[in-house]
């Protein structure tokens, strides 16, 4: 459980584990809060020989009695704009320690969204997947309490939710494949938007056969554990425009039949963040009640090799009757898009999106932290504008008319992969686009930036990190108005 509380005490009185101040350039500790001047100037003076950085997230821990609480953490603000409050309080959350308790902030946010911005990075800053993890004779750390100085109701109420949707997707990435397959992460689907109400369907593998998801099928087909297509709606009265969103869902990917190294398997049960960012999504502009009709799709399957699994040459059928030739088994997460962006583009959506972590040339093109984003321009850049806003990393990425000519086949419609290996993350861009025919439509490859293999950094943390979430939510938003 998430715990918030505005605060407007004085800080220094605040009964706490720990404090959490801000500084800026000249190592001065500075807030908006309730805090007296002279403790305010003392803090400075003591943190000084420890030249504490204004830089976003450089973090500087000191003991004072001036103040109630034993630590207090001094974090760099950067320029103090919303997204450099999410990153230094995610650092500051971290910097309270693992078992951080009761937690007084008194960062300078002055506005709502400022706010929201200090608590959205707290709640994603100090996330931890422990669950199995074996428990200490101390038992399981208790979820912190934060309290934050100045912060309005809504802002906490938004800042929650919002988290909340990120920090879910990040538990489904980080949850092993023994425990999440295509039928269990259906039933997750079922329990997490229960209440909330969205309309969920589910198709299992005789359905999706049966209504000619070939590229379900193919993908699922070398493994025990058959494929689900899964749909989710919010649709809330009124609404005058639906966005639909498709997410790519393979629970495990070993590339199949053309077997991916063992490095190169080590993160694949990442390979599901799209369809959990769009399970988020969803179930976030249900609780925010957004005025606009929001489809989820997630396009779910475990891609493994086995006597019963495609072979690179086959020739599948997918959803909508277009045929394509697999080259690579391991380009399994376009033929799911495939059947998922057919089936949402029949319902005429407003606009068509999809995340997937798809190539690695995306991480090639542009690294570990900033998303590819291909497809209508007006779409494209309404997304890449919206991240600039929620504060993640996400770049306009162009789709080459000549590069379609390597998706040509002697044999089918389509291949699943260019005859040239140069440019992969926007060949696979132009497969996808045509399957969202004249629908407005944007492509998000997060392939990378949906997995931090290193350290903790700002508001991220290691392993899945619920990238797409707060971008896809503020690009809903600016569609109704909100």
């Amino acid at each position: 459980m998430i715990r918030l509380s505005a605060s407007s005490d004085d800080v220094a009185e605040i009964e706490a584990d720990a404090l959490i101040l801000g500084i800026i350039p000249g190592g001065e500790v500075t807030t908006h809060a309730n805090l007296p001047e002279d403790i305010r100037t003392a803090l400075t003076e003591t943190a000084r020989p420890l030249e504490p950085e204004a830089k976003v997230g450089a973090t500087t821990i000191l003991a004072s009695p001036l103040v109630k609480a034993p630590r207090v953490v001094l974090v760099g603000l950067g320029e103090g704009n919303d997204a450099d409050l999410r990153e230094s309080a995610g650092a500051a959350s971290r910097a309270c320690g693992k078992r951080p308790g009761r937690i007084a902030v008194a960062l300078p946010a002055l506005t709502d969204s400022a706010c929201q911005a200090v608590a959205e990075g707290l709640l994603l800053g100090s996330y931890r997947f422990d669950r199995y993890l074996t428990p200490k004779s101390d038992g399981p750390a208790p979820e912190p309490e934060w309290l934050i100085a100045g912060a309005s109701d809504s802002a906490l109420a938004r800042a929650v939710i919002l988290a909340e949707a990120v920090n879910g997707a990040r538990d489904l990435v980080n949850t092993p494949p023994l425990d999440l397959y295509p039928e269990s992460f259906a039933e997750t689907a079922q329990t997490a938007t229960s209440g909330l109400g969205v309309d969920v369907r589910v198709w299992n593998a005789d359905q999706l056969e049966k209504e000619g998801f070939g590229g379900l099928i193919a993908v699922g087909s070398g493994s025990l554990r058959p494929p689900r297509l899964i749909r989710l709606e919010w649709k809330p009265e009124g609404a005058r425009e639906t966005v639909a969103l498709v997410g790519k869902g393979i629970t495990f990917d070993t590339g199949g039949i053309s077997l991916k190294t063992n490095d190169g398997m080590a993160t694949m049960k990442s390979d599901m963040a799209g369809a959990a960012a769009v399970l988020g999504i969803v179930c976030a502009a249900a609780r925010l009640k957004l005025p606009i009709a929001v489809t989820g799709w997630l396009c779910l399957a475990e891609n493994m090799p086995s006597g019963s699994a495609q072979r690179p040459s086959d020739v599948i059928r997918v959803h909508g009757g277009t045929t394509v030739e697999v080259m690579n088994t391991d380009a399994e997460g376009r033929l799911v898009l495939a059947d998922g962006l057919d089936r949402a583009r029949e319902e005429k959506p407003t606009v068509l999106i999809d995340i997937a972590t798809l190539t690695g040339a995306q991480g090639l093109a542009l690294g570990a932290r900033t998303c590819g984003v291909m497809g209508t321009p007006s779409v494209r850049d309404a997304i890449v504008g919206a991240a600039g806003e929620a504060g993640e990393g996400m770049w306009a990425m162009p789709l080459p008319d000549h590069l379609r000519e390597g998706l040509e086949s002697k044999v089918a419609d389509l291949r699943n992969v260019s005859n040239d290996r140069m440019g992969g993350m926007l060949t696979a861009g132009l497969f996808l686009r045509e399957f969202a025919g004249d629908t407005p439509w944007a492509h998000v490859d997060i392939a990378r930036p949906a997995f931090n293999e290193g350290g903790p950094y700002g508001a991220t943390p290691s392993g899945g990190t619920g990238i797409a979430v707060r971008t896809m939510l503020r690009f809903l938003e600016n569609r109704c108005g909100a």
